[in-house]
């Protein structure tokens, strides 16, 4: 059986293409490349990666939605391409790149706007992943509330939906979630 691998772009490609110096690419790769030797990473090695960093919960789901989010071409498996756009949108992008992203991560069936079972799939992914030695202890409709609440404060028409106008205009008027896009903006 032969394994195939895949080569990258050429760094200096990438480093226009992202806001990654070349160094800090050369980086990226060897880890990508220590972890991935293949070059590419399916769903299960993405998986198995991302649990390694919540060992308390099940991490499975919402690793699912990641690598979904990650994997733009759907071909399912995230190349390093792929992979160093997305960091680079999230750890260097403006809050608009940042925001988009995150909106293409919570439209799980990509219809150009979040449900509410959508929301509530991706937030009960989240509790399970942090796990169930949280503190305070979370009651069996914490996520239902939290929905209620993103519902209220995002879907700015009430018609049930939140497009991506309202995801951005009102995660901008939000000062904590505007915080929380900065906070891995030195990362590297």
């Amino acid at each position: 059986m032969t394994m195939v691998c895949h080569r990258p772009e050429g760094l200096e490609q990438l480093e226009a293409q992202t806001n990654f110096t070349k160094r800090e690419l050369q980086v990226l790769y060897r880890g990508f490349k220590n972890e991935c030797p293949s070059g590419v990473v399916n769903e299960e090695t993405f998986k198995q990666i991302y649990a390694q960093f919540f060992p308390h919960g099940d991490a499975s789901t919402y690793a699912h939605y990641l690598f979904h989010a990650f994997d733009t071409t759907q071909t399912g498996s995230v190349k390093f391409e792929d992979f160093v756009t997305a960091l680079s949108i999230l750890l260097r992008g403006t809050v608009h790149e940042k925001l988009r992203w995150t909106f293409n991560l919570y439209d799980i069936n990509k219809d150009g706007y979040i449900n509410k079972e959508e929301m509530m799939d991706i937030v009960k992914a989240i509790y399970d992943m942090m796990g169930k030695y949280t503190y305070p202890v979370l009651r069996e409709d914490t996520p239902r509330q939290h929905v209620d609440v993103f519902f209220q404060k995002m879907d700015k028409n009430k018609d049930g939906i939140v497009t991506l106008d309202e995801f951005l205009e009102s995660c901008q008027e939000d000062d904590n979630i505007m915080r929380s896009l900065q906070l891995f903006q030195n990362v590297m």
